[in-house]
């Protein structure tokens, strides 16, 4: 019997001490706060919900029957955390983009959005060793196919008890059985709500569900170090030529987006030659190669925080790039392990 399975305490035995508590919960820690971030969109939010769990578990524990699993508990206390959270905003999804604002040409005039929810990246360096990493035989979704800034994007339109059945259904694999025990409810109910999700999925992808990524392979490695020797050059030709002819590129919290080698390359002709160099530290988030860079100014020539840089590739280029860039980018820096300046 595995951690996950083993119940709680034994039959007839007292209620665990921490330290005991503790030795059952941190094996799932992780795997609690991404499915934490799938629902709310947040890493910050997910700190504190994974939190919040833990602290429920521990106040809780007299009441768990040893019946089920620990994991299958926990995720129970997250799920109705993140719902509860979700019911208290005064937005429910985070967005990646406004929904039906049409491509930008030119410079960028808006100024950044503070009052909009940004969904927010997510550090590679959380992802190692989730349980989850091999999902039940009900799962639709790969593990790097289900944290990758696009899917997670994707499941914000849906609402939040859509979006909590498809992911401990389509992505955690578990039975529409168990997940109606966990959110309530009978099973054809939560049928019913996978196949409303699922259709709302499919009218965003052709196919479906977004791109499918394979591991990490020695082109995406090439990929990345073309990337960033492309910004540490200011070399905007060499960037562009990395681009599909049909790339979209966001940067989050500004409104405005590009689609298409010529209005990506009209856009950053505007803004390159505001500042006098950039560095690049590679980086990875959702499972996507990913960058943190520094910039300096003609007028500081302190090497500070600039942006951080999420890419899709796709067929020996890039499909699609987001880049958050001040305020929001920078402040995101210290999740990535990385200095401010």
């Amino acid at each position: 019997m595995t951690d996950a399975q083993a119940p709680l305490e034994p039959a007839g035995q007292p209620i665990l001490g921490r330290l005991a508590f503790e030795k059952f919960t941190v094996a799932h820690r992780r795997e609690l706060k991404l499915h934490c971030y799938r629902m709310m969109g947040s890493l910050h939010e997910a700190d504190d919900l994974v939190q919040d769990t833990l602290l429920r578990a521990w106040r809780a524990r007299s009441e768990f029957d040893g019946r089920g699993s620990v994991r299958g508990w926990l995720y129970s206390i997250a799920t109705n955390s993140c719902l509860n959270a979700l019911k208290a905003r005064t937005r429910a999804h985070r967005i990646l983009q406004q929904p039906r604002r049409p491509p930008s040409h030119g410079p960028a005039t808006g100024g950044p959005a503070a009052e909009v929810a940004w969904l927010e990246p997510y550090p590679d360096a959380e992802l190692p060793g989730l349980a989850d990493s091999e999902p039940g035989p009900e799962a639709r979704y790969e593990t790097r196919e289900a944290v990758q800034l696009a899917f997670v994007a994707a499941i914000q339109d849906l609402p939040p008890r859509q979006r909590a059945a498809l992911l401990l259904s389509d992505v955690l694999g578990w039975s529409a059985a168990e997940t109606a025990r966990l959110l309530g409810g009978s099973t054809a109910s939560i049928n019913s709500a996978l196949q409303r999700a699922r259709v709302t999925l499919a009218a965003r992808y052709p196919q479906g569900r977004p791109m499918r990524r394979s591991q990490p392979n020695p082109e995406e490695g090439l990929l990345l170090e073309r990337y960033m020797q492309a910004w540490q050059a200011a070399n905007l030709d060499g960037l562009i030529e990395l681009l599909r002819e049909d790339a979209t590129y966001r940067m989050p919290p500004w409104w405005e987006w590009y689609q298409g080698r010529g209005a990506i390359r009209g856009f950053f002709e505007t803004i390159w030659t505001n500042f006098a160099g950039f560095r690049a530290v590679a980086i990875g988030a959702n499972a996507q190669p990913a960058v943190g860079v520094y910039a300096r100014t003609h007028q500081d020539p302190a090497w500070r925080a600039h942006s951080l840089h999420v890419i899709e590739p796709a067929e020996g280029g890039i499909a699609s790039l987001t880049i958050y860039v001040g305020p929001l980018g920078p402040s995101l820096f210290a999740a990535f392990g990385l200095p401010p300046a």
